[in-house]
């Protein structure tokens, strides 16, 4: 069951970097929403805490890569912000 667990998780953890490599390219955050980021953010911790805890590696793999992800959008919307 596991491998199905690593094949979804990374399928929804590349979906999500397109996103975050697009918006550090262009520097565009109109169109992402600070209270959906900050509410996918709480999820995905809460999804990687869940992870550790039943010791579940594909969510474990997925879940930190994709806090990074959302961490950088919330960053980049943010810093990208303030210049406008």
């Amino acid at each position: 069951m596991e491998i199905i667990g690593f094949i979804a998780a990374f399928l929804t953890t590349a979906a999500f970097l397109p996103q975050v490599y697009k918006t550090y390219k262009s520097k565009d955050v109109s169109s992402l929403s600070m209270p959906m980021l900050l509410l996918f953010f709480i999820g995905i911790v809460l999804w990687l805490v869940y992870g550790i805890q039943i010791d579940s590696p594909s969510m474990i793999v997925a879940n930190s890569i994709t806090v990074v992800s959302a961490f950088l959008l919330m960053y980049f919307k943010y810093i990208y912000s303030k210049k406008s």
